[in-house]
């Protein structure tokens, strides 16, 4: 069992890093075409998923092309922050954020490591 378990952490660590990846490292920051918000979005390509995310700033421009990148789907642009019900956790970086809904933490926090972003854990 525990190797189980050891195989899953770095199959999660893995996938937090693809993670990353799959957003493109696209600039998150808004752009002309519409208001600075929030990109609501099932994330899934050949490492993880689907998880429920958000990245912010988005625009509505940035927020299709997200929802189309690899497997991601039902994406949705909206004005504001990402909500923080059912939040996991932050990961912060010098483009902006991506918020994560599911997925296991400390994998996640890896992940973002990798991206040398800032991991926030979610209050309880």
């Amino acid at each position: 069992m525990r190797f189980r378990s050891s195989i899953a952490f770095a199959v999660v660590v893995v996938a937090a890093a693809a993670l990353a990846s799959s957003l493109g490292g696209a600039d998150l920051s808004a752009t002309a075409d519409g208001p600075a918000g929030h990109c609501s979005f099932n994330l899934k390509n050949q490492w993880v998923g689907p998880l429920k995310a958000c990245m912010a700033p988005s625009s509505p421009t940035d927020c299709d092309a997200t929802g189309k990148k690899d497997e991601n789907s039902g994406a949705q642009f909206a004005e504001g922050a990402c909500p923080t019900a059912g939040l996991v956790g932050v990961c912060k970086t010098a483009n902006g954020a991506l918020s994560y809904y599911e997925g296991d933490a400390s994998g996640l926090e890896m992940g973002c490591g990798f991206q040398q972003g800032e991991w926030t854990l979610a209050a309880k």
